[in-house]
């Protein structure tokens, strides 16, 4: 799964992703971008 990394402006695979939900019960994922290693966020299910 991708999702947009803004410190590298550009989409990147999602390394270590983990399953979160929002507080308003909507599924996301959270990672780490494999690049720079800033916290990458993707809404929805993948």
């Amino acid at each position: 799964m991708d999702a947009y990394c803004f410190k590298c402006r550009e989409k990147r695979e999602i390394k270590d992703p983990a399953q979160v939900t929002l507080k308003n019960g909507r599924p996301a994922t959270q990672g780490i971008c494999p690049v720079c290693g800033t916290k990458v966020f993707r809404i929805g299910k993948g």
